[in-house]
């Protein structure tokens, strides 16, 4: 079956900052995000059919839309199948440990999709920019990264790793609104403000990370994100047009009847609970 992701997969030079295209409508936009969904529906039934383990890795700059991308891909599936990790700073504990060893308790067994909301990456990125690790800990990251990626793919785990790139002014525009509404505020973490101000030296860590680790085994896939909704969608449509999935054949489901040969009152036995007052 499989997906045609052809036209989503741009060269360099083919991806400008402003893509012209009018803004997608809520409606239209739904209407697609469920088609893709419904897909993700059937290339989920092949991952467990067919025993892939798979690993998918999200990394962006801060306010790129990496959440809402991840919570389109993920709404309509099996969180047994896809498999959210989104793990927090290392303990004390951890930070003695190797590095990339916190991770390995999350990769896949046959039949999962593992996405991690942030990676092995956070050391290429954020560590290194806010000087939470030395420039050697960068350096032997950098050179370690692709040894450790290609013992992933020699296993036989799909190793897919996204890039989300949002403008200044979009990211800029993101923050702002974060800070005046409430109901965003829980988003602003103590490393994003920070990022505002340090914008070019993540772009450098950027650049140098994509020269170490972007290879033909584990190669990093790179998205605008200033328009969300089309981001997503692209995303998801890209994603989709990697493997070569088929839909399982159609199973007839039946539903059962209820078994009356122990009956009783069951809606009298819990009259008198602890019932929630029904306010809406």
């Amino acid at each position: 079956m499989g997906h045609d992701s052809s036209a989503q997969v741009s060269a360099p030079d083919a991806s400008p900052r402003d893509s012209g295209k009018p803004k997608l409508t809520r409606k239209d936009y739904e209407k697609a995000l469920r088609k893709l969904q419904t897909e993700l529906c059937v290339l989920q039934d092949w991952v467990k059919r067919t025993g892939q383990r798979i690993i998918v890795i999200f990394e962006g700059r801060d306010a790129a839309g990496k959440g809402g991308t991840i919570r389109a891909m993920t709404e309509r599936v099996s969180p047994r199948t896809f498999r959210l990790v989104a793990l927090p700073a290392p303990s004390d504990r951890e930070k003695s440990q190797m590095y990339m060893q916190r991770y390995f308790a999350h990769f896949p067994a046959a039949g999962e999709i593992v996405i991690f909301d942030r990676s092995w990456y956070n050391r290429a990125g954020v560590e290194y920019v806010m000087g939470f690790c030395t420039k050697e800990q960068h350096k032997r990251f950098l050179q370690v990264c692709p040894e450790f990626e290609k013992q992933i793919t020699d296993n036989g785990i799909r190793l897919i790793k996204y890039w989300l790139e949002v403008s200044n002014d979009q990211q800029k525009e993101r923050f702002e609104a974060r800070v005046e509404d409430p109901m965003r505020q829980w988003k602003l973490s103590d490393m994003d403000l920070p990022s505002r101000e340090r914008w070019y030296d993540y772009s450098r860590a950027r650049d140098k990370m994509l020269e170490a680790t972007d290879t033909d085994f584990a190669p990093w896939y790179l998205l605008r994100s200033d328009d969300k909704r089309r981001a997503r969608l692209n995303l998801i449509s890209h994603f989709l047009g990697l493997f070569p999935y088929e839909a399982s054949p159609a199973k007839k489901i039946k539903l059962p009847t209820r078994d009356k040969s122990k009956a009783y009152d069951d809606d009298a036995a819990i009259k008198d609970r602890r019932w929630i007052k029904e306010k809406f």
